[in-house]
């Protein structure tokens, strides 16, 4: 596999997606929503944890704006800030790769510790 080749520390899968869905039926079915789940696998992940708050209840909490939608405790930007940091992208392009990340991430502060993810990816290129 990768690893007898040496590259299991340089390949990394990762997932996102924006089909989330509401947690209730709006009669016929559900609708857009928010929330959802991203998956970061290899070497150079630093695995076993999971990132960001879980509702405490499916609806009525403090995440939910109405009917299930789930407003996520970190946004996806952030990991794919993470991500592109891993992969050279230097902290001074990142709103040039990710336009929105300025409503997300001060550069002035450690991005892995200002959003709890501590180091999901193992330094490589920085």
């Amino acid at each position: 596999g990768l690893a007898l080749l040496g590259l299991d520390e340089q390949v990394t899968l990762f997932t996102a997606s924006d089909f989330s869905r509401t947690l209730s039926s709006n009669g016929s079915g559900s609708d857009h929503a928010w929330g959802g789940h991203q998956l970061a696998l290899g070497g150079a992940v630093r695995g076993k944890t999971i990132y960001g708050q879980y509702p405490p209840t499916f609806l009525g909490n403090d995440l939910d704006i109405g009917r299930g939608r789930i407003i996520p405790s970190i946004s996806v930007d952030l990991y794919f800030a993470e991500l592109a940091l891993w992969l050279g992208v230097a902290k001074s392009d990142l709103p040039l790769v990710l336009p929105n990340i300025d409503r997300f991430y001060d550069p002035n502060v450690d991005l892995n510790r200002s959003r709890g993810l501590q180091g999901i990816f193992r330094t490589l290129f920085r």
